[in-house]
């Protein structure tokens, strides 16, 4: 597997881990009250900086054990990760839309953060499946 690959898998798992370690904490304390009550804040920030510090940890180490591609990418790798990055960059614009829209209406900022939160999920986890794809079956032939 080239080490392009291998940091997309990684970029997708660690996204769905933190997640849904992040929904897991949130979710946990709710008790049965109102949602937009529970604090999650310091859950969102500790889950966002756990996926990076995990993703730059995990990404060096699979540096470090593929020796075989010391090459960097090559333009397979650079058409790849541009056709993931357009599926998923389509998910960061719904929410920001989402984000926007929620805020003119004055809603909770829980649901603010939230949503926001999850559209830059879906739209990690989005791209790297679509990235994943095309290293496995190749580019789609428009």
């Amino acid at each position: 597997m080239p080490l392009e690959e291998k940091r997309v898998w990684i970029m997708g798992v660690v996204t769905v881990v933190t997640y849904a370690a992040y929904l897991a904490a949130v979710l946990g304390g709710a008790d049965g009250g109102p949602l937009a009550r529970l604090p999650y804040a310091a859950a969102l920030l500790w889950s966002v900086l756990a996926a990076v510090t995990a993703t730059i940890v995990l990404n060096i180490a699979a540096a470090l054990g593929t020796r075989e591609d010391c090459g960097g990418k090559d333009q397979r790798d650079r058409e790849i990760h541009r056709f993931g990055e357009r599926v998923g960059q389509a998910f960061v614009v719904l929410g920001g839309v989402s984000a926007l829209g929620m805020a003119l209406a004055r809603l909770d900022p829980f649901w603010i953060a939230n949503a926001t939160y999850l559209a830059f999920v879906l739209s990690a986890v989005l791209g790297s499946a679509a990235k994943i794809v095309a290293y496995r079956r190749g580019l789609p032939a428009w």
